[in-house]
């Protein structure tokens, strides 16, 4: 049996995909959101017990981001998740995920390898959730459109950025912050894990950007 605190704010995907296709937070509170979720699945990869074993989330997605009264962010649904030993060497963890399209890592629906870094890439798509507002799969876009992880990394080779990212963020003025966790989004997607970043190391460059801003998310009433 599982039990989970009461998560009164609902989910991530809630305030992301909002009825009226905006998001209804702040840009300071989406950034501390990510900042804590991101925090939370790399102490799943490395602190439960670094010297034995890690946790593989598996699949990450907004909508297993639980928002707590104050928009604190934890991370659920861990069904999937395996406690698995860290391999001595190059070998892979190979193991059963629950499948969800536009989440998961490329690598392996090609291999049938999860590492830890399918978690990283997974969580990118989570950022160009953020940034977007858009899902990472719509039928209703088009044809180039339609999976967002592909239309997201050529917009930004091609300067194209804000022209993609949701105007509400944009107009907040944070331009600079917003461009730096797009080009971190941009690194967790690369095809080749061994090219992403670690989950400890996306988490410590969205604290350090959480701490460069001197917005501090404030409790917000409930939805």
């Amino acid at each position: 049996m599982l039990v989970y605190e009461l998560a009164c704010n609902g989910t991530l995907f809630n305030y992301i995909h909002h009825a009226n296709g905006k998001s209804s937070l702040p840009w300071h509170v989406l950034l501390k959101i990510a900042s804590e979720s991101a925090a939370a699945l790399a102490y799943l990869h490395s602190a439960a017990d670094s010297s034995k074993t890690m946790i593989i989330r598996g699949i990450v997605n907004s909508s297993n981001i639980l928002l707590s009264d104050c928009f604190t962010a934890k991370v659920s649904g861990i069904g999937p998740s395996r406690l698995v030993p860290i391999p001595s060497n190059e070998s892979q963890i190979t193991t059963l995920v629950q499948q969800r399209v536009g989440y998961l890592d490329p690598e392996y629906l090609s291999t049938g390898q999860l590492t830890d870094k399918s978690d990283v890439y997974s969580f990118g798509v989570v950022l160009l959730e953020i940034l977007t507002g858009e899902k990472p799969l719509s039928f209703d876009r088009p044809e180039n459109r339609r999976i967002i992880t592909s239309h997201f990394v050529s917009s930004v080779e091609q300067n194209g950025l804000f022209q993609i990212v949701v105007s509400q963020l944009v107009n907040e003025g944070n331009r600079e912050q917003l461009r730096a966790v797009a080009e971190l989004a941009k690194r967790c997607l690369k095809l080749s894990s061994t090219e992403r970043p670690t989950m400890e190391e996306v988490a410590g460059e969205l604290r350090r950007l959480c701490d460069s801003t001197h917005n501090i998310a404030p409790c917000l009433n409930p939805a």
